[in-house]
C-alpha cells in the first residue's frame, strides 16, 4: 500500500483533509497529514516562519518514512512541495498538485505577490487577486483572505457546515521576507525534474483559476492531468471524486 502525505494550502491546516484522510485510510493506505508552521495546532507566530521551516516540517516526515511517499499538495503550497522535492527527490514516489502552484523546472525568482500574480502564474481570473481580497500586514508578517470573500473564492460549492468549519479555523499565512511566498525558488531537472508529477485540475476554481492551472501544467508538463468539475476546496465538496483521482495519480487505482 502507498503512503500518502497530504499538504494543505494557504490559511488552512491538516483539518481540511479530514474527508480525504478517512477515505484513503478506508482503502488501506497510511496517511500523514501535518500542520504547516503557524497553522492548525502549530501556534508559531506567522512573522517568524520561513520557507525553510516549511521545508523542514515536510522533510522530517520524509526522512522518517519507511518508503517513498505520494505527496499531495494544495494551492499555494505547491511552491513548498517543489522545494521539498528538490531537497529529497529519493523520498517522493509521485508529486500530485491539486489546483496548486507548479513551478517551472529551473525557476529561480522570488515568489513575491507580484510574482505569483505575474509571469508563470498570472491569474486575472482569480477572485483573490482580481478583487484584492487578500489583506497583507508586512509589519506583522502575514496575509489573510478577507472573511467576506471566504465562500465566493474558496467554498462556492461547499456545504454550510464546511464553510462554518473553515470560518472557525482559517489562520493568517506567513508573509515575511523569508516566508514561502517571498523566498526565491530554484528547481533542477536532476532532483525536482525527475519525480513523476500529476496535476488535478479543478475547473470551477475561483482562487487558482482553471486558465492559470492549465498555463502552469503546460509550462511544466506532468505524467497526467486529472479533472474534477469543482471549486477550489474539492476536499470538502467532492471528496469521493477527489479521493479517486488521488489514488489514480498514486498508482493505486485504474483510471
Amino acid at each position: 500500500m502507498s503512503t500518502y502525505l497530504l499538504i494543505h494550502g494557504s490559511w488552512h491546516g491538516a483539518w481540511c483533509w479530514y474527508k480525504i484522510t478517512a477515505r484513503l485510510e478506508a482503502a488501506g493506505h497510511p496517511v500523514i497529514v501535518p500542520d504547516m508552521p503557524s497553522h492548525g495546532r502549530d501556534w508559531t507566530l506567522p512573522g517568524q516562519v520561513t520557507m525553510q521551516d516549511y521545508v523542514d516540517t515536510i522533510t522530517r516526515i520524509l526522512d522518517a518514512a519507511a518508503q517513498p511517499v505520494v505527496l499531495v499538495v494544495h494551492s499555494r503550497n505547491g511552491i513548498v512541495a517543489s522545494m521539498v522535492a528538490e531537497a529529497r527527490p529519493e523520498k517522493i514516489r509521485t508529486l500530485v498538485y491539486l489546483a496548486s502552484y507548479l513551478a517551472p523546472i529551473g525557476d529561480n525568482a522570488p515568489l513575491a505577490q507580484s510574482r505569483v500574480a505575474g509571469a508563470w502564474a498570472h491569474d486575472p481570473d482569480s477572485l483573490l487577486w482580481a478583487k484584492q481580497s487578500v489583506d497583507i500586514n508586512r509589519g506583522a508578517g502575514w496575509d489573510m483572505l478577507q472573511r467576506e470573500a471566504f465562500r465566493e473564492a474558496l467554498y462556492a460549492d461547499c456545504s454550510d457546515d464546511d464553510v462554518a468549519l473553515a470560518c472557525a479555523l482559517l489562520t493568517p499565512e506567513p508573509r515575511g521576507p523569508h516566508s514561502p511566498t517571498e523566498t526565491p525558488l530554484r528547481t533542477t531537472p536532476e532532483n525536482f525534474g525527475r519525480i513523476p508529477r500529476y496535476y488535478i485540475e479543478l475547473t470551477q476554481d475561483r482562487a487558482v483559476s482553471w486558465a492559470a492551472q492549465k498555463r502552469m501544467y503546460g509550462a511544466t508538463p506532468c505524467e497526467g492531468v486529472l479533472t474534477i468539475d469543482a471549486g477550489h476546496s474539492a476536499y470538502f465538496s467532492q471528496p469521493d471524486q477527489l479521493t479517486k483521482q488521488i489514488l489514480v495519480a498514486g498508482g493505486d487505482r485504474a483510471p
